[in-house]
């Protein structure tokens, strides 16, 4: 990073994981002493004042970032952060549009998952896993009211079954499953037990701050990863900055964390690893003493976002 200040613009996104993965990235950015100016996609309308100044880069989620810059026809370079398949619309719905801007020397792109960016070849293109501001993601002392959560969408049939054998084989043991309420309200619809779905929906999460706090309110957090090929999500990095046990579905990017974080094979395995780590307050510890050390060296808010501004600055 150079000795000047550099000036943000940062996009907030209006997809709900977008927003707190870009809260992370911002935050980065502030730690690295830049200035940060925001446009919240979701609730600005004074657009043309903001892009109506001079800023070093400008900052986006997915295409949100270059979508602004193409449309407003901007002079400046553009960071675009994907954790979505850049070719897919889960990334945007007029990402065909965009996606040749991502060759111009002026836009670089940090891609979330090992696979997917083995595959691009354009030019400013870098590996850059999930990361987390561990001023918000910390520890809490207060003893957790929950021994398991899920947080997301039980929007196919297999998620669903799977989350309800789940709660009928661990009767007691106090499950909390987060997700918005119109994810709520279709699977207690498709539910085969919908009283067992409105038993441990806990409501909807929209912010860093009510995240993490409801990571601490649980024990273990399990992850049924859907998307990218070999990347592990942002709930895995939220969960160990809070101390607090991830046990994932299997991903290659799990050696991110050296073997030390625990993860499935199948539904059975999954209850195994739950039932021994409840028990075992020794080895619970041990597992998230060591995801915690390896995510606080490297998957950093202020370290990561480091990186990007070297990357940029070149």
């Amino acid at each position: 990073m150079s000795e000047s200040k550099k000036k943000i613009l940062a996009i907030l996104p209006v997809s709900i994981g977008g927003r707190l993965t870009t809260n992370s990235i911002i935050n980065g950015f502030k730690q690295n002493n830049c200035d940060v100016i925001v446009y919240d996609e979701l609730f600005d309308k004074n657009l043309n004042e903001i892009i109506n100044s001079n800023y070093d880069y400008i900052l986006g989620y997915d295409f949100s970032g270059l979508k602004i810059k193409i449309d407003n026809n901007l002079k400046i370079p553009s960071i675009n952060y994907f954790s979505d398949d850049i070719r897919s619309r889960t990334s945007g719905e007029e990402w065909e549009k965009y996606l040749p801007y991502l060759e111009n020397n002026d836009n670089y792109t940090f891609y979330w998952d090992r696979v997917l960016t083995s595959y691009e070849t354009f030019k400013n293109l870098h590996y850059l896993p999930h990361f987390v501001d561990f001023e918000i993601y910390k520890e809490s002392q207060i003893e957790p009211e929950f021994d398991l959560m899920f947080a997301g969408r039980l929007d196919t049939d297999y998620r669903l079954s799977f989350f309800e054998e789940l709660i009928t084989k661990l009767p007691n043991l106090k499950i909390a499953w987060h997700a918005i309420d119109r994810h709520y309200q279709d699977a207690r619809r498709r539910a085969k037990y919908p009283e067992l779905i409105d038993l441990c929906y806990r409501g909807f999460i929209d912010n860093e701050k009510d995240m993490a706090k409801a990571i601490n309110d649980t024990k273990i957090v399990f992850n049924m990863n859907s998307q990218g090929i070999s990347s592990l999500n942002y709930r895995t990095f939220q969960t160990v900055a809070c101390k607090k046990l991830m046990i994932s579905d299997y991903r290659e990017e799990l050696d991110l964390f050296e073997g030390h974080m625990p993860f499935y094979e199948d539904f059975s395995d999954l209850i195994f690893k739950i039932e021994s780590y409840l028990e075992d307050e020794e080895a619970y510890k041990k597992v998230t003493d060591e995801c915690y050390k390896i995510a606080k060296t490297s998957h950093n808010s202020k370290d990561c976002v480091r990186y990007i501004l070297k990357v940029v600055s070149k």
